[in-house]
């Protein structure tokens, strides 16, 4: 089953939590929370108390990716503010520090997830393949929404979703950066299975028609 997981960094925070039952209603599967600590990436986003208040406002699965230094600072915070779903970034910290943090969603009793960046090798996620239910890769450099969809990331893809498919098959494939109804066919042929879509849903005047058309196509 094909999922699809709109980005509320481009969403209208004026109207957050409008926006995000506008998504549940066209049929979104999760909600992509971005955090940025303007040192991991160059950009600085939302974080905690959002969280929270979007906790509270819609029953959707909220799908957190922490494009942050050492997340395992803030693992447990994230956890009990109300993410369903936390997702680290195998570059944000050792080995060893992102297997704590993964450690510690686990024990609350959240889905986790490990994510690449555009230059980060595919074996990357092998260390932590069998802990998590999700892997993500970035088709964009993290930081910024609106950027273009790399197309040499295709072979990634694919390759990770060899991984999963030999040592953990119940492990989902999300990709996220310049996904629309044109890229998200390519991904999808590439074994992904989860697509994180930010301006190609929000942008929309009709947001159901928008999610269907990108996991359709």
């Amino acid at each position: 089953m094909i999922k699809v997981a709109p980005s509320i960094l481009s969403a209208d925070f004026s109207r957050l939590g409008a926006e995000v039952e506008d998504i549940r209603l066209g049929g979104a599967d999760y909600v992509h929370f971005d955090v940025m600590d303007g040192c991991f990436v160059p950009n600085i986003s939302i974080g905690i108390p959002v969280l929270k208040s979007l906790r509270k406002a819609t029953s959707m699965p909220i799908d957190v990716h922490l494009m942050i230094r050492e997340p395992v600072r803030y693992a447990e915070a994230f956890c009990r503010a109300g993410a369903d779903l936390v997702n680290f970034h195998v570059e944000a910290d050792s080995e060893e520090k992102i297997l704590e943090a993964i450690g510690i969603a686990r024990e609350l009793g959240k889905k986790t997830g490990v994510t690449v960046k555009p230059n980060t090798p595919a074996e990357a996620v092998l260390p932590f393949l069998p802990l998590v239910g999700l892997i993500l890769v970035m088709t964009v450099e993290p930081g910024f929404g609106g950027q273009h969809f790399m197309h040499d990331m295709l072979p990634k893809i694919a390759t990770i979703r060899g991984y999963i498919d030999e040592k953990n098959p119940d492990c989902e494939l999300e990709v996220d950066g310049g996904i629309d109804p044109e890229t998200s066919p390519l991904v999808k042929a590439a074994g992904a299975n989860v697509l994180v879509a930010g301006s190609a849903v929000f942008n929309r005047a009709d947001r159901a028609l928008a999610i269907r058309e990108i996991r359709n196509a």
